[in-house]
């Protein structure tokens, strides 16, 4: 019985990742019992085993993104700095991979065409990832790892923007991985600090 349960339990991840798959390729309108069981090679009575219903598979395909995203947000015991930099890289790297997550995240048509709890869910998301970052910011100017004079309300959609661009590199997993740390390395660059120097000393008139 458990391991029929466990089976189970995968068969519905593979399916909501074939969803996933089908938004991000053709568009959630071409997201059906017939089109997701043709991606994965099963029939479409198959597929009812597992959803009783498209509502029930496009509820289990929110909690698939609110699980993969939620995945990507580091321990808030590690400092500021840090928890930016493995967010960055595990999002854009997580969001790579399923880039139908974006298309549902992003596009308010989609978010239209899923129920409204679902919508909801979505947008609890975005703004759950919004208030991670700027947390982070902010910590991070209070111990002085961060500029101070840069607000993190401003700054964190354009952490956000980096992380969408960085998913949606055509560049192979690799590449992709050296690209992101080689971008959050100038970001970082531009968060940091600036330089004091230090006033020109007078010579003394004998």
């Amino acid at each position: 019985m458990k391991k029929s349960r466990r089976s189970s339990e995968v068969r519905q991840v593979e399916l909501t990742d074939a969803a996933l798959h089908i938004i991000a390729t053709k568009g959630i309108a071409a997201l059906s019992t017939r089109s997701l069981a043709q991606q994965v090679g099963l029939s479409s009575g198959a597929i009812f085993r597992h959803f009783p219903s498209i509502e029930a598979l496009l509820d289990a395909v929110v909690s698939r993104v609110e699980a993969v995203l939620e995945s990507t947000l580091p321990s808030a015991t590690l400092p500021p700095v840090e928890r930016l930099e493995r967010f960055v890289e595990a999002r854009s790297a997580a969001v790579g991979t399923q880039l139908g997550i974006l298309r549902l995240v992003l596009s308010e048509q989609f978010l239209l065409a899923l129920p409204r709890s679902g919508s909801a869910r979505l947008s609890t998301c975005v703004q759950k990832t919004r208030a991670f970052i700027g947390e982070c910011l902010r910590e991070g100017q209070a111990v002085g790892d961060l500029r101070p004079d840069l607000p993190a309300d401003t700054l964190a959609p354009i952490i956000m923007g980096t992380v969408q661009m960085l998913a949606l590199s055509p560049a192979k997993k690799e590449l992709r991985e050296a690209e992101a740390r080689a971008v959050l390395a100038s970001l970082l660059i531009l968060l940091r600090p600036l330089p004091t120097t230090a006033p020109p000393t007078r010579k003394r008139s004998r």
